[in-house]
């Protein structure tokens, strides 16, 4: 069985205590118990492997750390831009997304989304894909967790695909595959991934002119809620992260 993997505000040598939520998990959902090996995370690239030296009640227990890792920033950086799905396929863009090895995603509010985060609901759901990435992120056994950013609207899109060292929006009608198209080693990819009723043309012109082009997956159209997966993970083969 490997090591369970949770979350702390700090990650040092020597002792450290896991409690709280985390904690509670740890001890009355995992059962852990002393001796058992575990891994702590601050989610920002750096984790204690060690193991349980005391639990103490239903949410507490103190870690002997035995060795403490660095997981440097991955290159090239991959952002997928996420345009608002139904329901709960939000989530499941995300969790899928994290544990494929998405360095961020960007929540964008498409022209022809459906859902639209506005208030309350938008903060709750906000923090919704920032829960699910943590908890993919420990699931999948990252020191390194994705950054969930605030939502964003068109022109801020288009901010930061002017800004990257490759740029592409998923569209089913592109003429060029991205299975060919030519990346760069290092540097910050990002790809932009529609709502269910598509990227609009006047979304389309505004990417463009930011230097984003229409790339096409494969035959198949993807949903919204996987074809962020899907291209992750082909740029992990593509430019050797998974190598």
């Amino acid at each position: 069985m490997t090591a369970p993997v949770f979350v702390v505000d700090r990650v040092t040598p020597g002792t450290l205590t896991l409690d709280g939520p985390e904690g509670r998990h740890a001890v009355s959902v995992k059962r852990l118990r002393v001796g058992e090996e575990i891994v702590l995370t601050d989610g920002a690239g750096t984790g204690a492997y060690g193991t349980v030296a005391a639990v103490e009640g239903k949410d507490r227990l103190e870690v002997t750390v035995a060795e403490v890792r660095e997981e440097p920033a991955p290159e090239p950086r991959i952002t997928v831009v996420q345009a608002l799905p139904k329901g709960d396929r939000g989530e499941l863009a995300v969790e899928t997304m994290t544990e494929t090895g998405v360095d961020a995603v960007v929540p964008w509010t498409a022209a022809r989304c459906i859902t639209q985060w506005k208030g309350d609901r938008g903060l709750k759901a906000l923090a919704k894909w920032r829960a699910t990435a943590r908890e993919a992120g420990k699931q999948s056994r990252r020191l390194r967790f994705p950054e969930v950013a605030d939502p964003a609207s068109t022109r801020q899109v288009a901010e930061l695909l002017a800004g990257a060292d490759f740029a592409a929006v998923l569209h089913e009608e592109g003429a060029e595959p991205l299975a060919t198209a030519a990346l760069p080693a290092t540097g910050h990819l990002v790809l932009v991934v529609g709502p269910e009723g598509g990227v609009s043309p006047e979304e389309l012109a505004v990417f463009a002119a930011a230097g984003a082009g229409p790339y096409r997956l494969g035959r198949s159209v993807l949903r919204t809620s996987t074809a962020g997966t899907a291209a992750t993970a082909l740029l992990l083969g593509r430019t050797g992260r998974w190598s």
